[in-house]
């Protein structure tokens, strides 16, 4: 399953991610951190809607995304 980037609000369309939290290998709860991404008002911690496994990581730090 693939996580995807919530909104992040009104007026934010793109963010950075400021770090990834989780690792290939790590399990995962619901809620649980898995990225931070800043935008240019606010750093958001992103949690996962998901439990289980992380099998891979594709996205690394100071990459942009688009909501």
């Amino acid at each position: 399953m693939d996580f995807v980037i919530p909104n992040l609000g009104d007026g934010v369309d793109k963010a950075d991610v400021a770090r990834v939290l989780v690792k290939a290998g790590d399990v995962l709860a619901v809620d649980q951190p898995v990225l931070e991404l800043e935008t240019d008002k606010a750093t958001v911690e992103v949690p996962s809607t998901v439990a289980g496994t992380i099998t891979a990581v594709k996205v690394k730090r100071s990459e942009e995304h688009t909501s």
